[in-house]
């Protein structure tokens, strides 16, 4: 079988003008943010599917056994003794609940969360990520796969973190697509009753232009079903989607959880940045520009390295104890 974007000239020329469009902010967050992850190491800049040696095509075993060893050593950095993902971490008295950070498309569990992760563990919390969305002969990339299945990851895993813990409920913070996914599963799944409060750092809430990128795909007849097809991760995203359409009927929030949203001016993945936004009594939809007017991050970077949406994030997760975030919360 060949990978899909081996098969399909139209497929080849249209996703990675999609992927660079959802990993727009790269090369700032490379300088900005901690020593590459496991998975960023693994490629450089060469496609998914080619040798970097010579430009040849990777057969799919060979895809494979490349996956095997890279997940290796993303759990390896993400494991135990980093200090997220302990399956031995106990929730405190002051953070009682554990928290559980939901990558964006494209993203992984290590990679993603490489400043935040560590932030949240210093700060006295249990940790924890996965891997979701993941289609077949795609290798190293995440979140691909049609979101309501990925919601259905998401179930599974808070079921496994609950249970480690002894805790009756999780806080959930999830970037871009991590940051709408969970709400298909408080909505749908039963998450409601597992979840005390979802933190969205520029989430998809209402969907994406992509900053028009999707509009164009209007014009390439069958397009859109080609993409659909072989990534519905990233169709489920795009603004008037019927995933869409289905998750904010009747309301963008579910009673008895609270929401944070984190949102910066400079974000050209989730666009127009208010889309973001969620309506609802317990909601707090935050502009970072807001909190520092000279903040420049963009959609990756604001989830990455931007020390002050840690601790905005950090605020959502304690309310009790929060601090004003502004232009020197670096803490």
């Amino acid at each position: 079988m060949k990978l899909p974007w081996r098969r399909n000239k139209r497929f080849r020329a249209i996703v990675p003008a999609l992927t660079l469009a959802l990993v727009g902010a790269v090369a700032p967050v490379a300088s900005a943010a901690p020593a590459a992850g496991p998975r960023a190491e693994s490629r450089g800049a060469q496609s998914v599917g080619q040798d970097p040696r010579d430009g040849a095509s990777l057969s799919e075993a060979e895809a494979a056994q490349a996956r095997s060893a890279v997940v290796a050593q993303a759990n390896a950095q993400s494991g135990p003794d980093s200090g997220w993902n302990d399956y031995s971490c106990k929730p405190s008295a002051k953070h009682p609940r554990p928290v559980v950070l939901v990558h964006g498309t494209l993203g992984n569990s290590v990679d993603n969360w490489l400043g935040l992760a560590p932030y949240l563990v210093a700060r006295g919390y249990c940790v924890f990520s996965l891997d979701y969305g993941q289609l077949p002969g795609v290798p190293l990339f995440y979140g691909l796969g049609p979101v309501a299945d990925s919601a259905k990851q998401l179930s599974r895993f808070v079921d496994k973190v609950i249970a480690a813990t002894g805790s009756s409920k999780v806080d959930l913070v999830g970037h871009s697509q991590g940051g709408m996914m969970p709400r298909h599963y408080l909505k749908f799944l039963g998450g409601a009753a597992k979840v005390n409060h979802l933190v969205g750092i520029a989430p998809t809430n209402h969907g994406t232009s992509l900053s028009g990128l999707t509009k164009l795909l209007d014009y390439f007849p069958g397009a859109r079903d080609l993409i659909d097809t072989n990534a519905p991760g990233l169709t489920d995203q795009a603004v008037g989607s019927d995933f869409l359409k289905r998750l904010n009927e009747g309301g963008d929030t579910v009673p008895g959880v609270g929401y944070t949203v984190i949102a910066t001016k400079y974000d050209l993945v989730a666009t127009p940045y208010t889309t973001g936004f969620l309506n609802g009594p317990n909601v707090r939809n935050v502009v970072l520009q807001d909190l520092c007017a000279v903040d420049l991050s963009g959609h990756v970077l604001a989830a990455m390295a931007d020390r002050l949406v840690f601790h905005e994030t950090a605020n959502a997760l304690d309310p009790a104890n929060a601090k004003p975030t502004n232009c020197l919360s670096l803490a």
